[in-house]
């Protein structure tokens, strides 16, 4: 029973505390990044405050704004790589902050989606440029343009002959 004699609502699925979201394998206790990475939300460190702009008494008294931050010092969940992939380009500390939604648990979850799209975004290895060579139409196209450029040029001048 909750303080005012209810019994306790049951999770709505796709609730972050509740049950999986349809379709979903695996209960919601874990924030999937990549194939290679899931990070326990237990990892994750949460921060509640109240959201600016307008939205009257409830934006003023409500702390919707959402905060999660995650350390990639000294999580567990990442391999080596990984945590130095992420070091280089996001730094020791990844905050995201989420607060468009007049929820907080919308809010969390939009900041959750967030995170997960910017490590996912920091994991990603870019491929090595393969220099080719420029093709032939390029080259004539290059060409041409150099002549016209040249041409226009050479109009602008001022000759003395008389032209």
């Amino acid at each position: 029973m909750t303080p005012r004699g209810h019994p306790p609502r049951s999770p709505r699925p796709g609730d972050p505390d509740g049950a999986p979201a349809t379709g979903d394998a695996e209960p919601r206790a874990v924030l999937r990044v990549t194939r290679g990475l899931v990070i326990p939300l237990e990892e994750l460190g949460w921060r509640f405050t109240t959201s600016g702009g307008p939205g009257g008494q409830h934006a003023n008294k409500t702390s919707t704004r959402a905060e999660v931050r995650f350390d990639v010092v000294s999580s567990p969940s990442l391999g080596p790589r990984q945590r130095a992939r992420l070091l280089e380009r996001l730094g020791p500390t990844v905050r995201v902050t989420a607060g468009e939604e007049r929820s907080r648990a919308r809010n969390r979850e939009v900041a959750l989606r967030r995170l997960a799209a910017r490590l996912a975004e920091g994991l990603r290895a870019e491929r090595p440029r393969i220099a080719t060579a420029p093709t032939a139409g390029s080259r004539i196209r290059r060409l041409e343009d150099k002549r016209r450029r040249s041409a226009r040029k050479r109009d602008r001048m001022v000759r003395e002959d008389g032209e």
